[in-house]
């Protein structure tokens, strides 16, 4: 009989700064795993986290979300990026964190969540599968209060390049036909990524300013793509705090900064189906599905 792997975890207390995550990143630049046939199990924990009514609000302002939405449906991620990016600059992590790209995203949420909730926040590496630029791997993210789910997501990851990448094929977890309608436009200013990057700790130099961004290959700024996602689920979320509710999106093309997006939908009673796409209407920045 086999016997499954025992799962390592590491329990952060205090969160490290946003330095100290860029230089860990940055010193993963030099791994080079070979061929990988599983993630190593690993469970990184935040065993108490009070839901800040302050950073709530500056979260939702800056991403669309009226008072009325109390805490966004997306907000909880924010909670999970200390631990995924103390694993990605790890020595546990088997590629480097520069040059990894976030391809997919899906959260679901079971309860309604309240600033000055206190919740367990948890990460574990997932699975593997193969894509014809690379490898991808997922990462499973949880929030619990009082012992219970109150919303889990999982974080889709695609480290390009990898020539023998292991796994099942990966397949789109979105596929449908419907035909779109433009919705709104909305602005990604210039300082969106440093802006973001505050309140959310991702200050990963593709987003922050042209310079910094040009040094890892981009034109310009990108914005980080979990904005443009909470941005479009601000468009699209009834103006009233949501208690069950799953949103997924595939991540497309990088919406340079500055620059104007546009935002089509299609809509049947309590399910979207939605696209970004430039301001012409003809590059795709992401789609997906909100069901709530």
């Amino acid at each position: 009989m086999s016997v499954a792997p025992a799962v390592k975890t590491i329990e952060m207390i205090t969160p490290p700064g946003a330095a100290q995550l860029i230089l860990r990143a940055l010193r993963s630049a030099g791994k080079s795993p070979g061929v990988v046939e599983a993630m190593p199990q690993l469970a990184y924990v935040r065993p108490h986290v009070v839901l800040d009514a302050g950073h709530i609000a500056r979260y939702a302002a800056l991403c669309g979300f009226a008072p009325a939405h109390g805490v966004p449906l997306s907000y909880p991620q924010l909670l999970t990026f200390p631990l995924v990016a103390q694993f990605m600059g790890s020595a546990e992590c088997p590629w480097p964190a520069m040059g990894t790209v976030h391809l997919a995203n899906a959260i679901e949420q079971f309860d309604f969540l309240h600033a000055g909730d206190a919740v367990r926040v948890e990460m574990t590496t997932g699975r593997l599968f193969a894509h014809e630029k690379g490898q991808v791997f997922t990462l499973e993210l949880r929030i619990l209060r009082d012992g219970q789910p109150v919303w889990q997501g999982t974080q889709t990851l695609l480290r390009l390049g990898v020539a023998q990448p292991g796994g099942e094929p990966y397949a789109s977890p979105l596929d449908s036909a419907l035909p779109l309608s433009h919705q709104t436009d909305f602005a990604a200013p210039g300082n969106i990524g440093r802006r973001y990057g505050r309140i959310s700790g991702d200050m990963n130099p593709i987003h922050l300013t042209a310079l910094s961004a040009r040094l890892f290959g981009f034109r310009r700024a990108i914005a980080h793509g979990l904005w443009t996602k909470a941005r479009a689920l601000a468009a699209l979320l009834p103006a009233a705090p949501v208690g069950q509710a799953t949103a997924v999106v595939e991540f497309k093309a990088p919406l340079f900064l500055p620059g104007r997006a546009s935002l089509w939908t299609a809509h049947v009673i309590g399910r979207s189906w939605f696209e970004v796409l430039d301001a012409s209407g003809s590059r795709p920045h992401l789609h997906g599905e909100l069901r709530y």
